[in-house]
């Protein structure tokens, strides 16, 4: 399967890229060298420590290149008046009267914690392309369901949301 990512997020991407092989790797390199110096590596902790932190280094950067290599690219465009990509969106939960508000972003984005919720995810694939007013059913699984109304929508600028680091 192939993450959907915007332009901007393989921009993102790409910059994270640099920066690790550009500033995080040659510091991570040194602190290996110097911890190495210190004498027997069996018993030495700042070693293992160093290592680690050189090999996570590695493999968050293969990790964004894979991202990159398999992405399907989609588009941020939407209508002026329907939920897209980025957007803002204040729903109304409708057994619960309450009201919520979230951003439409891509998996790599996504943070339920912080109200950034995947385009993938129930909830975010049921408002897309809808318009304010309209009530939307959102099918979890098989046993949960809910509508919500769609109160306001913001069509918002990317504000450099960080990629989400595993």
């Amino acid at each position: 399967m192939y993450d959907e990512l915007t332009a901007t997020d393989i921009k993102k991407m790409e910059e994270e890229i640099e920066y690790r092989k550009l500033v995080v790797r040659p510091r991570a390199l040194e602190d290996v060298k110097q911890a190495r110096a210190h004498g027997d590596l069996s018993e030495n902790f700042e070693y293992h420590a160093a290592k680690k932190v050189k090999n996570q280094n590695e493999s968050r950067i293969r990790y964004l290149e894979r991202m990159i290599r398999t992405a399907k690219i989609i588009s941020e465009e939407s209508a002026s008046d329907e939920v897209g990509i980025n957007n803002t969106v204040t729903v109304e939960f409708l057994d619960e009267g309450t009201e919520e508000t979230y951003k439409i972003v891509t998996t790599v984005r996504g943070n339920s914690l912080e109200g950034l919720i995947s385009n993938e995810s129930p909830l975010g694939k049921a408002l897309l392309g809808h318009k304010v007013g309209e009530t939307v059913h959102v099918q979890v699984n098989d046993a949960v369901e809910y509508d919500v109304c769609i109160k306001q929508i913001e069509k918002t600028e990317d504000d450099g949301d960080k990629i989400r680091s595993f």
